[in-house]
């Protein structure tokens, strides 16, 4: 697919080319090659043990499940699983990384290639669904975090992060805008949620992105590539590529040269700054880690991580457009967050039961109420909603009076917002404070009649072709029950009396 997406130079047209190398950590108790926590938010340097220390003769050993984690992962992102891997020594110095090098996979990592696809999105000016490729998943350990103190001559290094698990998931240079790169970094995200291998969380740094980004003349060689390290947010991922590939068309039409070096990114002005040269791998002098034995994977442990996939994003939604009935938007809209599309499905068995229905019958009705109406009135309410109130059960209730012509479509939004605020049963609310629907024919007929009697001028018009005064009938209508009447029996009456 062509990208629409160019950068208009001095020269010409421009197209960027963007890969990104995203670092998730992994879903596990314990980190990569010990038993210390990874529980976040503990005191500095309290999740610290001595092979995490670096303590003189302690050795690693590898963590059975974040090996499992990544493995799922692969398989989830249609990977080659590498039944053979290594672990390979990366040298280098960091103040926050006791061992003064990291273990990581350069040589023989655990998974190969894979790919993943983004889907149409006209906005965004993502014309069709595209496939991008993932080059690699690699499993490394995790440095530390240094913080700065004002004085100029002060650092402190808390040690908790360090020897977490990583796994770095390294994307083919497939895209060519920022959308796209955008679309690409909140799918995988899902995925890895789905799979349960990390949890997403871009503002702890559970997930954050090295971003890649060259520009060229379209047709032409790649370009010189920067590397914009540990972006935390899919807005600051899009924001590095506009900035970084206007900044490189500037600099090249200007008569400068863009050098490898990697960047830091800052999200106050929205601009990148040089950090340090980019090294290759040769600098860091790659060799096999001596202390730990190669992976090897037995096909029964491949089988059970693959046995243990829940069903991922592009198929729930697929099942959700043939087998539901949902339109593209609302399945795409419910599959893209794993609580989102939990929700709706305990809601919608809860309203099929209740209603003796097949889900396929009432599946628009409950995604339209867990997408549109129950997100509005608890946006409405802020603060007052209590959302432990709004349980399944509750909000079953609710759509089964509605489908039932009980209450109407405004009835349930106040029905749900008191027992969002009080915890009280819908069927209660709705019965002491008078918010059903009146259906009773002789009650309506009666009112229609004293409409029809008082605007004999207007009844004359309908009946001689002006059609859509029917409106003007069924608001009257409506006013005179106090906007309790049961619409479709209002339709029905006036259509009768109105022939």
């Amino acid at each position: 697919m062509v990208s629409n997406y160019r950068i208009q130079g001095a020269t010409g047209e421009w197209e960027v080319v963007i890969g990104l190398e995203v670092h998730a950590q992994v879903t596990s108790n314990a980190k990569l090659f010990s038993g210390a926590s990874t529980e976040f938010g503990a005191e500095p340097n309290a999740q610290v043990s001595l092979v995490v220390a670096a303590m003189p003769g302690m050795l690693p050993v590898p963590n059975r499940e974040c090996i499992r984690q990544a493995v799922r992962t692969g398989m989830a992102l249609e990977a080659q699983i590498n039944k053979w891997s290594r672990f390979d020594r990366k040298n280098y110095f960091y103040a926050d990384l006791p061992q003064g090098y990291q273990i990581s996979q350069l040589y023989h990592p655990l998974v190969g290639e894979g790919q993943l696809t983004i889907e149409r999105d006209e906005k965004a000016g993502i014309k069709e669904d595209k496939v991008i490729g993932i080059e690699r998943i690699h499993v490394e350990q995790d440095a530390g975090k240094l913080m700065h103190d004002q004085h100029p001559t002060m650092s402190y290094v808390d040690l908790n992060r360090c020897g977490v698990a990583l796994m770095e998931i390294v994307s083919r240079p497939d895209m060519r805008s920022p959308a796209e790169a955008g679309a690409y970094v909140r799918k995988l995200r899902s995925i890895l949620r789905y799979v349960g291998s990390c949890d997403g969380n871009m503002e702890e740094g559970s997930m954050r992105a090295d971003v890649n980004v060259s520009v060229r003349k379209p047709g032409d060689e790649f370009g010189t590539r920067t590397e914009t390290k540990n972006v935390n947010s899919v807005r600051f991922v899009m924001q590095v590529i506009e900035h970084e590939a206007n900044r490189q068309v500037d600099l090249v039409e200007a008569g400068g040269e863009v050098v490898q070096e990697t960047r830091l990114f800052d999200p106050n002005s929205g601009t990148t700054r040089s950090m340090r040269s980019k090294e290759d791998a040769h600098d860091y002098r790659y060799f096999p880690d001596p202390d730990l034995l190669p992976l090897e994977l037995e096909d029964s442990f491949l089988e059970e991580c693959r046995a243990s996939l829940p069903e991922l994003p592009d198929a729930k939604r697929a099942r959700y457009i043939n087998e539901l009935g949902l339109s593209d938007y609302n399945a795409a809209t419910l599959t893209a967050e794993v609580e989102a599309f939990a929700r709706f499905e305990i809601l919608l068995a809860e309203v099929a039961k209740a209603l003796g229905k097949d889900e396929r019958k009432v599946a628009t009705q409950v995604a339209n109420w867990s997408l549109s109406v129950a997100p509005g009135v608890i946006n409405a309410l802020g603060d007052e909603a209590d959302a432990s109130n709004a349980t399944a059960a509750r909000q079953a209730v609710i759509l089964e009076m509605q489908a039932a012509g009980e209450i109407s479509g405004g009835q349930a939004k106040e029905i749900f917002e008191i027992v969002l605020k009080t915890g009280r049963e819908p069927d209660e609310v709705a019965e002491t404070e008078g918010l059903k629907q009146v259906s009773d024919t002789g009650a309506i007929e009666a009112a229609i009649d004293d409409i029809i009697a008082n605007n004999g001028d207007k009844v004359e018009e309908y009946r001689g072709g002006k059609e859509k005064l029917f409106g003007f009938f069924v608001g009257q209508t409506m006013k005179a029950m106090q906007g309790k009447a049961n619409p479709q029996v209002v339709n029905q009456i006036l259509k009768d009396k109105l022939i």
